[in-house]
């Protein structure tokens, strides 16, 4: 062992860089406040410029089509993924991988107060960027309806009933109806893309998602809206009703309840049948009973 010179006694020790300490402290929760704005900035702004556009008053010819709001939201997605470091930007993901995957409950709070104040920044940009052309549509200044509250927040078809919308938002994140089928198909696609058995590199990862989001909206997307995310949806419903344009009602059970619902399904169905993790709540099952 080299025994210490004066020359190294002398010698300061470099000080920690406080700055660098608390970036290290906030990483997680600033990518995913600004991986969830990058979401809503990208999926609300298209949303935005197909329906105003439409108008002659705001543009010159309409830009774009439901095929544009569908590669609008998988963008989104995909550039939130790699700015978050393929973090949960969704509420109903962190509080699933919080229940099955063993992600630390002490940081559910701030992840989700991230993600939803992320999305009501997203929604502000978009709502600055095109004020003047929503008041065109609306037909004047200052007047707000739900012909353009629904580019921020998502609502049904007429013909839908709360159980359908509910159904349909679970199984989007399962199945196959609306809210709950949504999301149960979008968490079941992320546990397969990142399922380390499937081998797919994490830079790769928002691609995936891009391809599996872009799937969701171009199929499943017509009836309610596809909100897959509490986050996407609480966020920008609070900016419109802080602009007067639709209050919130009872969909804090499909968009926020029913999401959740589904991701809770979608892991669970995904641990017990599929994956091969011994990490999950079905894997440490079988290693500690394997252990008596």
């Amino acid at each position: 062992m080299r025994s210490l010179s004066s020359t190294d006694l002398e010698t300061p020790l470099p000080r920690p860089n406080p700055l660098a300490r608390y970036r290290n402290g906030l990483r997680e929760y600033a990518g995913e406040f600004l991986g969830t704005a990058m979401i809503v900035i990208f999926g609300l702004g298209v949303n935005c410029q197909v329906t105003l556009s439409s108008v002659s008053g705001v543009a010159s010819s309409p830009k774009g089509d439901y095929t544009s709001v569908a590669f609008g939201w998988g963008a989104g997605l995909a550039i939130g993924g790699w700015i978050s470091g393929c973090g949960h930007i969704n509420p109903a993901v962190t509080l699933a991988m919080a229940v099955w995957r063993g992600f630390p409950w002490r940081k559910v709070p701030g992840y989700i107060v991230a993600q939803v104040f992320g999305a009501w920044v997203g929604a502000a940009v978009v709502y600055g960027n095109y004020f003047h052309a929503i008041d065109i549509f609306e037909g004047g200044e200052g007047i707000r309806t739900l012909k353009t509250a629904g580019l921020f927040g998502t609502f049904a078809l007429n013909y839908m009933t709360a159980a359908s919308c509910f159904f349909s938002e679970v199984w989007i994140s399962i199945f196959i109806r609306t809210q709950f089928l949504g999301t149960v198909i979008l968490v079941f696609g992320v546990l397969a893309i990142t399922d380390k058995k499937n081998q797919v590199p994490n830079g790769i990862v928002p691609l995936g998602l891009f391809v599996l989001l872009m799937g969701i909206t171009t199929c499943l997307g017509m009836e309610t809206s596809f909100a897959l995310n509490p986050a996407r949806d609480f966020g920008p419903r609070l900016l419109t009703s802080m602009v007067a344009m639709a209050a919130i009602q009872y969909w804090i059970w499909c968009p926020i309840i029913a999401t959740i619902a589904g991701a809770q399904f979608a892991t669970f169905i995904y641990d017990l049948l599929i994956s091969s993790s011994d990490t999950d709540v079905i894997g440490k099952m079988q290693v500690h009973s394997s252990t008596y």
